[in-house]
C-alpha cells in the first residue's frame, strides 16, 4: 500500500458504503444479525468464513467483531470495493481478500483454504443469471466442509403475490425519496464521491472498464423466489435448505452441507 493510501480513512469509506446500502436496505443490520446467529448456531464461535462477493468487507467486518477467533476470506471482482476492503483490513491478519470472477468455472482454485465452515453473501448474487447461480451453488457445496453452512440474503421476490409486491415497492420508493430529500447518499452519489477520491480514482476507472458506468446499476442478472433458492441448494448437494429470515422484499436462504 502506498504512503498516500495508508493515510486514507478506509473505515470512513466502508461506513459510507454501509450508509449508502442502508438507503436501499433499511433492515440491513437485521439480516446481518440473523446471518451471524445462524453461523454461530451451526458452526460455533470460531468459524472460517468465505465472504462471497464481499464488496468493502461489510460481512467480514461484522463476523470478526462478533467472533474474534474467526478468519475471513473475501472474494470479489470489483477493484474499487476491494481497494477499500484491503485498506480497512490492512492490519488485521484474520482477513484476506481475493480477486475472482464467480462466473469463472475455476475461481475456487484462488482460495487460500480447501474448506470453509461458512459461506456468506448478501445483496450480491442477484447480479448473476439463473443458470450461473445454480452452477455457483454446486461449486459452493464443494467449498464447504461437511456440516458447513451457506447463507444468501438477497432480493427474493415471490411471483405469486404481484399486488402485495407492487404496493410494498411503491411504499419503499416513497421512503427512499424522503430520505434522499433529507440528504441520504444513493448509488450514483457514492460512486461519484469515490471517483473524486484520488486514491480510489484509478480503481473506479478500472471498474468502469470492467462493468460500464459505475454510477449506473449495470446489473443484468435475475432474481429468483425463495422457493427457487431452497430447491436449487438441495439440488446442488446440500443436505438441508430453507429460508430462515425474511423482510418485505428480501429473504435469506440457508443451506447445510
Amino acid at each position: 500500500m502506498t504512503e498516500t493510501a495508508a493515510h486514507v480513512d478506509w473505515r470512513a469509506w466502508q461506513r459510507s458504503w454501509d450508509r449508502q446500502q442502508e438507503w436501499y436496505l433499511p433492515d440491513r443490520e437485521e439480516r446481518f444479525g440473523a446471518m451471524l446467529d445462524t453461523v454461530e448456531a451451526l458452526t460455533g464461535p470460531r468459524p472460517r468464513v468465505l465472504d462471497l462477493a464481499c464488496g468493502t468487507g461489510s460481512i467480514s467486518d461484522r463476523v470478526l467483531a462478533r467472533f474474534p477467533g474467526a478468519a475471513c476470506t473475501g472474494v470479489d471482482l470489483d477493484p474499487a470495493l476491494l481497494t477499500i476492503a484491503r485498506g480497512h483490513f490492512a492490519d488485521d491478519e484474520r482477513a484476506r481478500f481475493v480477486t475472482a470472477d464467480l462466473r469463472d468455472a475455476h475461481w475456487t482454485r484462488l482460495l487460500p483454504h480447501d474448506g470453509y465452515d461458512a459461506v456468506l453473501t448478501a445483496t450480491a448474487l442477484h447480479w448473476l443469471h439463473t443458470d450461473e447461480l445454480a452452477a455457483l451453488y454446486r461449486q459452493l457445496a464443494g467449498v464447504l466442509r461437511p456440516g458447513g453452512v451457506f447463507a444468501n440474503a438477497d432480493r427474493m421476490p415471490d411471483p405469486e403475490t404481484p399486488r402485495i409486491n407492487a404496493a410494498l415497492h411503491a411504499h419503499e420508493k416513497a421512503r427512499q425519496e424522503r430520505d434522499k430529500a433529507a440528504g441520504a447518499q444513493d448509488w450514483a452519489d457514492w460512486w461519484a464521491a469515490a471517483a473524486a477520491e484520488p486514491v480510489l480514482a484509478e480503481a473506479v476507472a478500472e471498474r468502469h472498464r470492467l462493468f460500464g458506468d459505475p454510477a449506473s446499476d449495470h446489473s443484468d442478472g435475475e432474481m429468483q423466489s425463495p422457493a427457487w433458492h431452497v430447491r436449487a441448494l438441495r439440488e446442488a448437494g446440500f443436505a438441508e435448505a430453507r429460508v430462515v429470515w425474511a423482510s418485505r422484499h428480501d429473504a435469506m436462504a440457508v443451506g447445510l452441507r
